[in-house]
This record gives C-alpha cells, sequence and structure tokens, in this order.
C-alpha cells in the first residue's frame, strides 16, 4: 500500500490518497480544503471510493471538486449523511465561511463492517466523541482516525454533536484495543501509534485499564 498525505486549506487537514499497487487502484480519505494538490496527484490514479472520517467543513471541503473529478462513490457515517447539505451541521455556516453543500453518500457506514474497496479490506470502527458519526478506517496496521486522537492530543469536543466522555469511551474501547504498533494516521498534524498515545498522550492519563 502506498500512502501519500497532503495538508490542506486553512485548518492544514490532512487528507490521504492510498495506492493499491497490485490492482493499480485507490481512494481517498478526506478531501479537505483547497483540494488542489490532491486533486493533481489523483488526476493519474484510478479513484474508486472516498472515505469520510466526519462530515466537518475542513474535511469536506474539496469533496465537490474530487467527486466531479474522480466520479467516485462516497461513503459516510449515517449520522452525519445530512451534515453534507446542511452548512450550519458541517461548521461552515458556523464559522461564517462560504456554505459548503455536496450531494449525499452514496454509500453508509456501520460499525464494525470490512469494506472492500479498491482491493483493501478496510475495518470500519464507529468512534464518536469530536462527532457523532466519527469512524475509524483500519487496513491491517494502519488506522486512519480523523479527529479522534492526535499526537500527544485529542480531538475537541466543543463543536455540535461533540462530546468529551462519548470521546474517551471510542479511544479506551476502539482504538486501544488495537495493536499497539498500529499507526495512527490524524486528521491533523504528523502520524503516531498506538503504543506511543498510550504511554505519552497527557490527555488519556488514567484511561488504561
Amino acid at each position: 500500500m502506498k500512502i501519500r498525505s497532503f495538508c490542506l486549506g486553512p485548518f492544514q487537514t490532512n487528507a490521504y490518497l492510498l495506492t493499491n499497487e497490485q490492482t493499480g487502484e485507490s481512494l481517498v480519505i478526506d478531501p479537505g480544503m483547497q483540494p488542489e494538490p490532491l486533486l493533481e496527484a489523483v488526476d493519474q490514479e484510478k479513484v474508486t471510493a472516498i472515505l469520510l472520517t466526519h462530515a466537518h467543513l475542513d474535511h469536506i471541503g474539496g469533496l465537490n471538486e474530487l467527486r466531479q473529478q474522480t466520479k467516485a462513490p462516497v461513503y459516510i457515517h449515517p449520522l452525519e449523511q445530512s451534515w453534507l447539505r446542511d452548512p450550519q451541521l458541517n461548521g461552515s455556516g458556523y464559522f461564517g465561511l462560504e456554505p459548503i453543500v455536496c450531494e449525499p453518500a452514496e454509500h453508509e457506514l456501520s460499525d464494525g463492517q470490512t469494506l472492500h474497496v479498491a482491493g483493501f479490506n478496510i475495518r470500519v470502527l464507529h468512534t464518536p466523541g469530536h462527532s457523532p458519526g466519527s469512524c475509524s478506517f483500519v487496513i491491517g496496521q494502519h488506522c486512519f482516525g480523523g479527529d479522534v486522537l492526535f499526537a500527544q492530543s485529542i480531538g475537541r469536543t466543543d463543536l455540535p454533536g461533540g462530546d468529551y466522555e462519548t470521546l474517551m469511551i471510542s479511544i479506551q474501547d476502539k482504538l486501544f484495543e488495537l495493536d499497539d504498533d498500529t499507526i495512527v494516521y490524524p486528521g491533523h498534524g504528523p502520524k503516531t501509534t498506538i503504543e506511543a498515545e498510550k504511554m505519552y498522550n497527557p490527555f488519556v492519563t488514567g484511561l488504561l485499564r
């Protein structure tokens, strides 16, 4: 698996382009805002899926352009399906920016399901707390977790639909159940590992059983 990351837009959001070098297919996780570098990269790729960890503006700002260019179907948790069309829910209206309105996703995700896209087997974990429909995508020892867990930090919970206690449960019961050597690719900032966050993340002190 070839993983390329793109730090996009005013929120410095990580978009990920995953390519299966055996099948020649690719997928995108979270197209971000101001997606021009990503769009340029996918121009030479066969993108067969767009996965959304959640539907905040900084993760879906480039969705319309990416969809138009690739014609790839979109996957999102049903709790945030309506957020794609609602600027108040996705935050573009909340932050007073240009409204972001996207067509509904073609596919809805469920906790524990395995997606078979771009030649990958992707385990879906529903990891709410930062937002109600936040999902993490696990491919082998790689976890693309959106804004749930960062390197020595955690996702904010002060936006509509956020909940601190729920976020802590998601981290403890879902992410910290992954193998310690699992690499976490967050929505912002550098990648990390489950082991490193268990040991050094000050926000999860006392969380481990």
